[in-house]
């Protein structure tokens, strides 16, 4: 990788910029992206299924869920 060419802008003579490493690889922040669209999804998910008018409903219906299912 070599330098590209710039102007020093106090005293304006032409210099060399610095070399500087710069990753162009997507997969990290690919992955963070995926984690939270999935987060997000199974969120979206939680609240259809248990309802989504205030966090008190919410809380009763799921534990009124787990308790329903424990005697299945």
């Amino acid at each position: 990788m070599s330098p590209l060419r710039s102007v020093d802008m106090t005293t304006k003579e032409a210099i060399t910029g610095a070399v500087v490493r710069s990753d162009v690889c997507a997969v990290p922040s690919a992955g963070v992206v995926a984690e939270s669209m999935v987060a997000y999804v199974l969120a979206d998910a939680f609240l259809e299924k248990f309802g989504a008018d205030a966090i008190p409903d919410i809380q009763a219906a799921y534990e009124h869920y787990l308790t329903r299912i424990k005697e299945m």
